[in-house]
Parts: structure tokens; C-alpha cells; sequence
């Protein structure tokens, strides 16, 4: 059984599937689906699942069960939609001997993430692409068939980092500010839910409790009624309706102006004075939160093996956000809705998007007793706008600190500008979120597309979730 199994398997458990109906030949049956889910049998699960949705006799909590069987059979499917042929030939423009034991290798390596559906090996949608990023062969022979290209991305952020930090004092005051208009939609698709029904949506709002995100002015929604949820939320919502019309899509819009400004922090260890050990601050942010942050043996082991004795929590810091900078690969991700346990993946694969480095990142550091909180929303650079995970640091005696972790070291013999991002951050941000798995306003009925995070938005009626397979989204930037 792959790790990845394993870790629906777990989700099984965690959705209390096969536990607390209130009959017993349900309660089986059920079972019996959730079996057949975690051992890949997709469709059967789903026929099963929908068979017993039939029966008169179900609580509300079963049918709930049920639905969470039918929602993960649709997930995994959406992640893992490429055939073992399919890869071949995506790969074969680049390596023409390539076969079935050479994919068996990189699979071997980690390289190729997989799952047996329905007895047949299915591939993670972005495993093609994901593999010129984690083998050195595989990129070089991509380069040889289409060029390189000029990371300009790259250089942006060098040239931007450089600013901040000549602009700074470097004790955390909000510098280089930049006014930007964010403009949202949501398209749910046509006939996604019967004509008539009510589309209930929650959107991204962002925070209004932080130095370096400013003037938050909501300018216009579609609909134009519209409910933002409070500021002490943790994961900032506004909230939408509409009437589904039969043939034609749902559309959501929020416009809105925000003023966002870099942070750079230059710290020292003799700087860092020791934790208040009791203040409920330092034991909320150490403590382990199932299911993404466990402070299991492995975790423990690797912690220990990256900080070889060191006590100062700025240098444990450094020691790991180093070793994940140069061990894990950036890739991209399989949704985390079936990915329980991040960081365990993240060490097994050595690989993995923003939000993976990260609740790596949040578990070792909170494991030697340095508070970490999340932080996640969206990355506004010019060009480069998208979804992203990062988090902030408390150090006494300074405060929250931000760092990227997916953002790694920059190419500099500057060591300011090359840790930048480790006790700093970047003009480009829209703060969503300073928590994951918070509760949304109003409070969303059924399961989460995304039960961690909070950046594209969830869509739901009153017959269940809409998955991110029934609707887009879209960001557009402009810079004033």
C-alpha cells in the first residue's frame, strides 16, 4: 500500500466513516465502502456509496459519511487522471526509449506519484511536470528539445529584496508599499446544480489586522448583497448568493483595493531572549494540531538529525529552513483534501508545493518549542500572481516574524538578501488567512473543497459541495 493509501485510509478514519451509526447493518455496509475506497476501488466504492443513499434509514450523520465517500472518490480521480500510456507518450517527446521499467524507476525514486484505481496504475495529473523538476536528467533533456528560459521571476525578486532591504531599518517597520486593485471571479459551471436553487459562496477577503496590509476598501461585488465576515476571523471571508439559471454559468465577482508592504527583519542570536514558556502564546503555537502537525518519532528523529544540539531559536531556525531549502524540491501538489499528513509526504517524496514546505517547516520548528503560526492568501508579483502558503515566527523580545519557506534562499552572496526571505517578506502579498481549518462565516454545511486552506473560495447549495472540478476561478492585478 503506497503512503498515499495509506493517507486515505487515515482520511476514513478522520471523516469517522466507519464509526457511531446508529444501525449495525449500515454501519458494515459502510464500512464495506469505505474498504473499497481505501483499497482503490473507486468505482465500486461509488456504486455501493450511492446505493446505500437510497435507504430510508439513515441518520444524518451516515448519509454524511456517505457523501464524504462519493466526495473522495471524485477528488482522487481529479487528481490522479493520467493512464500509465498517457505518461509515456507526454515523455516520450523527450526520451523516445523511454518504457515501463524506466517509469518504474522514477517511481522508485519518488519521482512519479501514483495510485492503483480500479486496478489499473494512475498517475497524478502533474506528475509529467513535476518530474522535469525533481530529475536533473529529465530537465536537461527538456532543455535540450525546447531551450532554456530566463528566470525572470527570479530576478524580480532579487532586484525587489534588494530594495527593501536598503529601504529598512530592518527591525520589522512596513516598507515599499504598493497600492494594488485585486479583481476576483468565480465561474460556477452551467447546470452545475438544478435551475432555481440558491448557489451559496464564500470568497477571499483579506485580513485588516496587519502593519503591512493596509486601506482594505471593498469596492463592488456581484451579486451586489454582500457579508464580510468579521476581523477577528481567522480565515477572512466575504460571502455571496445566487440563483443557478438553467445554461448558463454562476458568476461571482468582488473587486477590491489593498496597500500591501515588505517587512525585513535582521536578527541576531544574542538578540533572542528566552521564551515565556507558560504564556498561553508560546503553548498554543508549540503544540501539535492533528492532523497536519504531529510530533511523531519521525518528525523528532529528523529534527534532531538537522539541528545537532543547537539551543537558539534563531539558529534552528536558519538550520531548518536550510536543510529544506536544499532537500525538498519544489512540485506541485495532489489537493491536500487527500493529504492528511503533509510533512510525512513531504519527507518520504522530498517534494512539494508552498503549503507542504511550510506545515513541514510549522511541525519541526514547533516540535523544538519555537511558536509558528500559518499564513497563506495569494502572491500579487507582476506576472507570477497565484495561491501561496507561508507563516511567521515568534521570537521574544521581537515578535511575529515572517518567513517563506518555499521562496528558499535567493542566489546572493549577500546573506541578507540571500535569507531575506527567512526574517522577511515581500511587497506582493494578499493576507487571507493567519490560521488553517478555521471556521468560515456564515458556517459552511458540508465538508470543505479545501479543508485547510482558504484561497480560492467554496461553493456549495443545499444538496452538498461544489468541488473545484465544477468551477474556475481567476485573480487579475493592476498596480496603481
Amino acid at each position: 500500500m503506497t503512503s498515499i493509501l495509506r493517507n486515505i485510509v487515515f482520511i476514513i478514519f478522520v471523516l469517522a466513516i466507519v464509526t457511531g451509526c446508529s444501525s449495525q447493518h449500515e454501519s458494515k455496509s459502510i464500512a464495506e465502502a469505505g474498504k473499497l475506497l481505501a483499497n482503490g476501488q473507486l468505482t465500486q466504492a461509488t456504486v455501493m456509496a450511492k446505493e446505500l443513499l437510497k435507504s430510508q434509514q439513515l441518520s444524518g450523520k451516515e448519509k454524511r459519511e456517505l457523501d464524504s465517500i462519493l466526495e473522495m472518490c471524485v477528488r482522487i480521480r481529479r487528481d490522479f487522471m493520467l493512464s500509465e500510456q498517457d505518461v509515456l507518450q507526454k515523455l516520450s517527446k523527450y526520451n523516445p526509449q523511454i518504457d515501463s521499467t524506466e517509469l518504474k524507476r522514477l517511481e522508485k525514486e519518488g519521482k512519479m506519484d501514483l495510485l492503483t484505481i480500479d486496478g489499473k496504475r494512475t498517475y497524478f495529473s502533474s506528475s509529467v511536470r513535476n518530474l522535469f523538476l525533481l530529475d536533473t536528467t529529465y530537465a536537461r533533456l527538456r532543455a535540450q528539445k525546447e531551450g532554456s528560459s530566463i528566470d525572470s521571476f527570479t530576478i524580480f525578486k532579487l532586484k525587489h529584496t534588494s530594495s527593501v532591504l536598503a529601504n529598512s531599518n530592518h527591525s520589522g517597520e512596513p516598507v515599499n508599499p504598493v497600492k494594488m486593485k485585486l479583481s476576483y471571479t468565480i465561474r460556477v459551471t452551467a447546470n452545475a446544480i438544478p435551475s432555481g436553487e440558491t448557489l451559496r459562496c464564500w470568497m477571499p477577503f483579506p485580513r485588516e489586522n496587519h502593519q503591512r496590509q493596509q486601506a482594505v476598501h471593498l469596492i463592488q461585488t456581484d451579486p451586489r448583497e454582500n457579508q464580510i465576515s468579521p476581523v477577528t476571523d481567522l480565515q477572512r471571508t466575504i460571502y455571496l448568493e445566487k440563483i443557478a439559471v438553467a445554461n448558463q454559468p454562476t458568476i461571482f465577482h468582488t473587486e477590491m483595493e489593498i496597500t500591501s508592504s515588505a517587512q525585513s527583519y535582521q536578527l541576531s542570536p544574542e538578540m533572542i531572549v528566552p521564551y515565556q514558556k507558560e504564556s498561553p502564546l508560546y503553548k498554543e503555537y508549540t503544540a501539535e494540531r492533528a492532523p497536519q502537525i504531529i510530533f511523531n518519532a519521525n518528525i523528532k528523529s529528523l529534527a534532531k538529525n538537522i539541528l545537532h544540539g543547537e539551543t537558539n531559536p534563531l539558529l534552528q531556525v536558519k538550520k531548518i529552513y536550510t536543510w529544506i531549502n536544499d532537500s525538498v524540491t519544489w512540485a506541485s501538489a495532489l489537493e491536500y483534501s487527500i493529504m492528511p499528513d503533509i510533512p510525512a509526504f513531504v519527507m518520504e517524496k522530498r517534494h512539494g508545493d508552498c503549503g507542504m514546505q511550510t506545515l513541514l517547516f510549522m511541525t519541526l520548528a514547533r516540535s523544538v518549542g519555537i511558536p509558528v503560526k500559518w499564513q497563506s492568501g495569494w502572491m500579487l508579483h507582476p506576472g507570477e500572481v497565484n495561491l501561496h502558503d507561508w507563516c511567521e515566527v515568534y521570537y521574544e523580545g521581537v515578535g511575529w516574524v515572517p518567513l517563506d519557506q518555499s521562496f528558499g534562499l535567493q542566489n546572493s552572496k549577500d546573506d541578507k538578501v540571500r535569507y531575506f526571505y527567512m526574517t522577511g517578506i515581500d511587497s506582493y502579498r494578499m493576507i487571507v488567512n493567519d490560521d488553517f481549518s478555521a471556521p468560515l462565516t456564515p458556517s459552511k454545511k458540508y465538508y470543505r473543497s479545501e479543508p485547510y486552506d482558504f484561497q480560492r473560495g467554496e461553493i456549495e447549495w443545499k444538496g452538498g459541495n461544489l468541488y473545484f472540478d465544477k468551477w474556475s476561478w481567476h485573480m487579475e492585478v493592476t498596480y496603481e
